[in-house]
């Protein structure tokens, strides 16, 4: 049996301290697993191995790289040709396991298994191997197949190496007991550092799991919402793309790493998630008297009521001796006309809009004074106090109170946000998703910060907040603004300190608009655009 020399032991040695070194480094878990072969293969001057990674299912295992030095052979990890060998099953069909395979038996049992010579072992089915062999006129002699097990035992994945060469003569030999230990040592680092990377990986998927089951909370609640929170994390990254490709003007230093770009994507995609507090009758308010349902419907009823009122009085006016009948019918018909007119305005007016005309809140008023008997068969006055105050909201639907608590979901949202216990690469994200409320100018809420304390990822949410909202054409509350018109405003915005404008040149001159518009939009509010007259942008500077 071949045994080795101090120096060769010592080399050993410092190749596995050189791998300790890089296993706790590298996160390309495929060079990292390659590095790992390479070294192994080295260390017991092996022609050929085998990396073999377990499947989802635990089912099965898979060729993930595969080496052979004399056939030139290099498929899977991180510069070989994609793997074409099947993959080894860990079981029958039967459901039993599979110990006829060398490296599903090491999986199962974890232990290794050193074999001298495949052709003289009868323990194992070696018929794939034999065929490889006549295929590629090739000899497969000796294996030495090392499990690669978790802190838990569980499986990471199985190294197998083949036809260990004598330095001296190239002569194939078995793997000695030196040449195992040093493997199962190297395996045992190595399936440390990928259960590590694995459990990162984990994390990561977990936190993005949570971040997603937020929004689905936010969707069942509110689809008006979900939508909005799926759609400014995707406009947030096409504008920041652009900046990150500037190489000119006041944003040209501005770049972002892998890192970066997975931090203000999950800002994005929490942005709004305070909005799960929201009272939804607020959020989705889409007329004036709605709350749980739209009150219009109870006004209506009134409007009925006077209608009734208003013909019995007319019919016992009638049973009056000498009564003009004629006249009667006429004052009645000017009476529900005018309640009819009366209740259309109304109904126009819960509607909401832009601007409510002042002389519009006067009719509202006027018409709120009306006297009629409720159910309980007390006199009162035709609209209450509270119907009042929202039929007579000035701009959409929203009362003073309620627009409170629709900007309280920012405060709420940075204090969600900042109760969590952010790794470094992500210890931004309360910063950028809590911004995009705030202005260039200091008006913004709720810290009322000024460009100068934003960062750019914030100041990018930003213009992604407002542009999706203007052109979202599901919100229960208002249809969706023409392209042309989105752009207007927002040209607006730069201009009167609302948005950066270096942000906004940036959104124009690379058409983030229209990119976002084809694939978002309804094609109904793809208007054509003169850049020319966009306010706010310096079109040809």
């Amino acid at each position: 049996m071949h045994e080795l020399s101090q120096t060769q032991i010592a080399e050993r040695l410092d190749q596995l301290t050189e791998l300790s070194v890089l296993l706790g480094s590298s996160h390309d878990t495929d060079s990292l697993l390659e590095r790992i072969l390479v070294l192994a293969k080295r260390m017991t001057n092996a022609d050929g191995g085998t990396l073999y990674r377990p499947s989802d299912d635990q089912r099965r295992l898979n060729f993930h790289i595969l080496i052979n030095d004399t056939l030139q052979i290099h498929q899977g990890g991180s510069g070989g040709q994609p793997v074409t060998a099947g993959a080894v099953p860990l079981y029958h069909d039967g459901g039993e396991q599979n110990l006829a395979a060398v490296a599903a038996y090491v999986a199962h049992l974890g232990r290794s298994v050193n074999i001298e010579d495949a052709y003289q072992a009868g323990d194992f089915n070696f018929s794939g191997m034999v065929e490889f062999d006549r295929l590629h006129n090739y000899h497969s002699q000796s294996f030495l197949t090392v499990p690669m097990s978790d802190h838990e035992g569980e499986l990471v994945g199985v190294l197998q190496l083949i036809n260990s060469k004598d330095a001296a003569t190239g002569a194939v030999r078995a793997f000695s007991r030196t040449d195992q230990r040093f493997i199962e040592a190297l395996a045992a680092q190595a399936a440390v550092a990928l259960t590590h990377q694995r459990l990162i990986a984990q994390l990561e998927e977990l936190l993005e799991a949570l971040v997603n089951l937020i929004n689905i909370g936010i969707d069942e609640k509110s689809p008006y919402t979900g939508r909005h929170c799926q759609f400014v994390p995707e406009l947030t990254m096409m504008l920041a793309e652009a900046v990150h490709d500037t190489d000119s003007g006041p944003l040209a230093s501005f770049r972002m790493s892998d890192a970066d770009r997975k931090e203000l994507w999950l800002a994005g995609l929490l942005h709004d998630c305070g909005k799960i507090t929201t009272p939804v009758h607020v959020v989705d308010k889409a007329t004036k008297l709605e709350t749980i349902f739209d009150r219009i419907a109870m006004v209506d009823t009134r409007f009925e009521v006077l209608l009734r009122d208003a013909e019995i009085a007319a019919l016992r006016r009638k049973l009056a001796p000498g009564a003009d009948h004629a006249a009667i019918d006429a004052e009645l018909a000017r009476q529900q006309a005018t309640l009819r007119a009366e209740r259309e305005f109304i109904r126009f007016a819960n509607i909401g809009g832009e601007s409510m005309p002042a002389a519009d809140q006067a009719r509202v008023r006027q018409i709120g004074k009306r006297r009629w008997v409720g159910p309980d068969g007390a006199e009162q006055d035709f609209l209450s106090a509270d119907e009042l105050l929202n039929l007579t909201i000035k701009f959409g639907t929203l009362t003073e109170a309620e627009r409170k608590q629709i900007n309280n979901h920012i405060a709420v949202t940075i204090k969600m946000l900042e109760a969590l216990p952010w790794p470094r690469h992500l210890k931004n994200v309360p910063e950028y998703a809590g911004g995009h409320h705030e202005r260039m100018d200091g008006k913004g809420y709720p810290r009322g910060l000024t460009g100068a304390q934003m960062s750019v990822p914030a100041r990018v949410m930003a213009i992604a907040d407002i542009f999706e909202a203007l052109t979202a054409r599901d919100r229960p509350y208002k249809k969706g603004k023409m392209l042309s018109e989105s752009l207007r405003i927002l040209g607006n915005f730069a201009l009167n300190g609302h948005i950066d404008p270096d942000l906004f040149d940036i959104f124009i001159r690379n058409r983030i608009y229209l990119d976002f518009a084809r694939r978002n939009m309804d094609e109904r509010q793809i208007d054509p655009i003169d850049e020319s007259q966009i306010p706010g942008y310096r079109a040809g500077a």
